[in-house]
């Protein structure tokens, strides 16, 4: 990755996370040195993200978070490919991967195969639901 594409991600980012979602929380928590990090777009332009972090690092399995898909590109599609590659990625490394979902997203993760692990938690202000693949 570039310095220029990993600053239009920590961007993006910040710009759905902090702002859209008016959130104040840190970001950049750690767990990217032991991330593989996808994207579509380019350094000039990400239109959808998400990082699979390592087993052991977050939880004892693998993990994906940090889903995103940019405002004015979202309805076109792209973060369903982006995280069946993630899924790929994270089941290479584990027999089961987590995820903290926002809520309002747990039925787009069911169609992918997660299933709810956790009643609705607020996380960060946010309403979150815990879901799993196995």
């Amino acid at each position: 990755m570039t310095t220029a594409e990993l600053y239009e991600i920590l961007r993006c980012r910040s710009e759905v996370f902090v702002c859209e979602q008016n959130c104040d929380y840190q970001d950049m928590d750690g767990l990217d040195k032991w991330s593989t990090h996808l994207f579509i777009g380019d350094e000039r332009c990400v239109r959808a993200y998400l990082r699979v972090i390592d087993p052991g690092v977050k939880v004892e399995c693998g993990a994906i978070g940090r889903v995103l898909t940019m405002k004015e590109f979202r309805g076109q599609g792209l973060a369903r490919p982006l995280l069946m590659e993630a899924i790929r990625i994270a089941k290479s490394k584990s027999d089961k991967i987590e995820i903290e979902a926002q809520a309002y997203l747990r039925n787009f993760y069911r169609s992918l195969g997660f299933v709810e692990t956790s009643d609705v938690f607020m996380l960060d202000g946010i309403e979150h639901i815990s879901m799993v693949l196995e």
